[in-house]
């Protein structure tokens, strides 16, 4: 019989090197039972990667055939011959049949004689074990070694894995609570805000349910936002009082269950399909607004104290944005009462004083021509005087119920544009380019009435061309991930105030483009609604719109065009 070859110092050297050149958990793990096989000559191996209570959370194997794999649809614990393996060193059979711990193999399992067995770990826990089995005749001192060697760099390789992981996970979490941000701060609706929480919670930290409990009626804790699994089931439950939404929404740090399924203490039905469960509070200032709850599936590898650090910080986050939303109304609100004020000062200091002087004028007049000393002239003076004063009065509730209206009413296009790229600053985290054109020549931002701009933009086309621009603004800020934004707006041409015969061109136009350098469009978005309305809205003034990637490579191009009518 011929002996087969023993791994020699290069095939290891190379395969050590292999496993530390991996970033990705999985591929490690893969890597590893694949050399661990091919330098031992054994003909099954594979990693068992285990909870603190020895479920199999991860097993790779290799050298199983697909079919029988697939027939074996859980995977071992650590009980029989593999709950033998000691925590340091190795445990080695001629047949592993022949152990006393042996319980015989479960249907659909392959026949395997000779055995290498070693616990893998990381920073000095065990993180799993590893499975050599049928090399021919039997495994020997020099497996031993390279299995050791082995193990050793797996354990390395799978901490940089992990700490690369993490660091992806912590990014992604910080963009997420960008995103957030400038989500609620650009006017997006609350709902909106919070649907976008639980569906990015979820993603991140790779869960199959995330669940949003806020405070409802009654008091009472609820689940309001749902994503994922078992949606229909959670979605409106009550919380009990005693359970442990109430005491992370009372100012606890949050919890980790390693399984809702087993834990008999967990009342609620539907909470009960779920293995791993996460609780984090979502608090603000001092203030609970409610409580982030991340699910897996029964099976699942449980969440970790990383995992429960990182969503405490995003849901943080989340419940501040929320915060200064609420704040943000506040304003509003105040503003309005504010605004309202102003137009009651207005409508009594201006039109009602100068209608009742009118009155009264009028009043003097009826009590001359009672008594018959009202001459024709005096008589015209008077009623002209008086229609004046009413056509002013006229005049003055007009503007105020136009102000009303439209607050930017008495501000120029160009500052209402102005105004829009500087607001936008906060989402983006830079101030946009932002350049004005007029006929050709480059206005920028000091172009004034006397410019004729505003004569040629007017009224619900200029509301549309603040549209354009905000809709674009906030568009990069949640999706473009760029480093730069440039706005341009071009008007060209006189206005025409006469319909044009079929096929006769538009005298004059205005162009609005918003180019950004981020990542382009992304083919698989669902949401159109905020680009639906800018289509409309060039539909209503015979106009085009487009979102087409920059021309640059880089980045995208939103282009809207309307006549100047």
């Amino acid at each position: 019989m011929t002996e087969a070859p023993r791994a020699g110092t290069f095939e290891l050297l190379r395969a050590v090197l292999s496993l530390g050149a991996d970033l990705d958990l999985s591929s490690v793990l893969q890597r590893f039972v694949q050399v661990s096989a091919q330098l031992t000559n054994a003909r099954y191996a594979a990693i068992n990667v285990l909870d603190a209570s020895g479920a199999s959370t991860t097993f790779v194997q290799y050298g199983v055939p697909e079919t029988a794999a697939a027939r074996l649809a859980n995977s071992p614990h650590a009980i029989g011959v593999l709950g033998a393996i000691p925590d340091y060193g190795v445990l080695r059979l001629r047949d592993l049949r022949e152990h006393p711990a042996f319980q015989g193999y479960p249907a659909g399992h392959p026949d395997m004689g000779s055995f290498l067995g070693t616990a893998v770990r990381v920073h000095e826990e065990i993180f799993g074990y590893l499975y050599l089995a049928d090399k021919q005749p039997e495994f020997e001192d020099a497996d031993v070694d390279v299995v050791l060697a082995l193990a050793a760099a797996a354990a390395v390789a799978i901490q940089n894995a992990q700490l690369y992981a993490d660091a992806r996970a912590r990014e992604n979490w910080l963009r997420a609570g960008q995103e957030i941000t400038t989500l609620l701060l650009s006017g997006a609706e609350e709902d909106e805000a919070l649907e976008r929480i639980a569906v990015h919670a979820r993603e991140i930290a790779e869960a199959d349910s995330a669940v949003l409990i806020l405070p409802g009626m009654g008091g009472e804790l609820v689940m309001e936002i749902v994503d994922g699994d078992g949606k229909d089931a959670l979605l409106g439950t009550v919380m009990p009082r005693d359970g442990r939404a109430w005491r992370t929404m009372r100012g606890g740090a949050g919890e980790l269950v390693e399984s809702l399924y087993a834990h008999r203490q967990v009342r609620l039905q539907p909470m009960r399909q779920f293995g791993p469960a996460l609780y984090a509070p979502m608090t603000a200032e001092g203030h609970a607004m409610g409580v982030l709850v991340l699910l897996r599936n029964i099976g699942r590898a449980p969440f970790g104290p990383h995992d429960l650090l990182t969503a405490r910080s995003f849901a943080a986050q989340a419940a501040l944005a929320l915060r200064l939303a609420e704040a943000r109304h506040v304003r509003d609100a105040e503003a309005l009462l504010d605004e309202r004020e102003r137009i009651a000062r207005d409508l009594h200091d201006l039109a009602v004083q100068q209608l009742f002087a009118t009155g009264m004028q009028l009043e003097s007049l009826r009590r001359k021509a009672a008594r018959g000393g009202v001459s024709p002239v005096e008589l015209e003076e008077i009623l002209h005087d008086a229609l004046d004063n009413v056509d002013a009065s006229v005049r003055q509730i007009r503007s105020i119920v136009h102000a009303l209206k439209d607050p930017d009413a008495a501000s120029g296009l160009v500052e209402r544009l102005r105004r829009e790229a500087s607001l936008s600053r906060a989402g983006l985290g830079f101030a946009p380019t932002f350049v004005v054109t007029l006929d050709g020549k480059d206005v920028g931002a000091q172009i004034t009435d006397d410019d004729g701009i505003d004569a040629r933009v007017r009224g619900g086309l200029a509301d549309d061309v603040v549209a354009v621009v905000r809709e674009g603004l906030a568009n990069a800020a949640r999706h473009a991930q760029a480093s730069s934004v440039a706005v341009r707006v071009s008007v060209e041409g006189e206005r025409s105030d006469v319909p044009l015969e079929s096929g006769e061109e538009w005298p004059g136009s205005v162009l609005v483009e918003v180019e950004d350098d981020g990542v382009g469009l992304d083919p698989e978005r669902t949401r159109t609604s905020g680009t639906d309305n800018l289509a409309e809205r060039a539909r209503q003034h015979r106009g085009t719109f487009s979102l087409t990637d920059a021309p640059s490579g880089r980045g995208t191009l939103l282009r809207w065009h309307a006549p100047l009518v």
